[in-house]
């Protein structure tokens, strides 16, 4: 990969079925993510509300054009912590070919900038148990498993 190739921005309307695609390209996420053909409009809808969102920011990575990578941002006003603001990363995803060329590494550190940028003063994510080398890679760039979390289908 060559670095000065990578290149990352805002995702627009145009990037919803590739961004798709990388949010269903494992096991996981094939179970959880529905067709571009048949889901259009709600991708369309979740991407309308997230774009008009001042807190949200959905990122894509792209090389020459081609989009190898995404995540989202979505900064937090809290309270605790003497009311610091903190950056949830999500929805952290690296095209299948390209993984093995550090891109996640650069995607992560941009999106760590962003946060720094904003104001935040931690920056949090979670990832599912039973991804084992996300744990690994989180851990390599300084993320620490710090507390337990649960979610509630509803």
């Amino acid at each position: 990969m060559i670095r000065s190739a990578l290149k990352f921005r805002r995702a627009v309307l145009a990037d919803l079925p590739a961004i798709v695609a990388l949010l269903a390209d494992d096991e996981l996420g094939s179970a959880r993510e529905a067709p571009w053909e048949t889901a259009s409009h709600r991708y369309r809808d979740a991407f309308a509300e997230i774009d008009a969102d001042p807190h949200q920011l959905l990122c894509v990575a792209e090389i020459d054009g081609l989009i190898v990578g995404t995540l989202q941002l979505t900064f937090i006003a809290g309270l605790s912590r003497n009311g610091s603001r903190r950056g949830l990363i999500e929805a952290v995803r690296i095209a299948r070919e390209r993984r093995g060329e550090r891109l996640g590494e650069a995607l992560l550190t941009w999106a760590i900038d962003m946060c720094r940028a904003r104001g935040c003063t931690l920056v949090q994510l979670t990832t599912d148990k039973r991804r084992l080398d996300a744990h690994r890679f989180y851990e390599r760039l300084g993320f620490e498993p710090s507390h337990l979390g649960y979610k509630r289908q509803l």
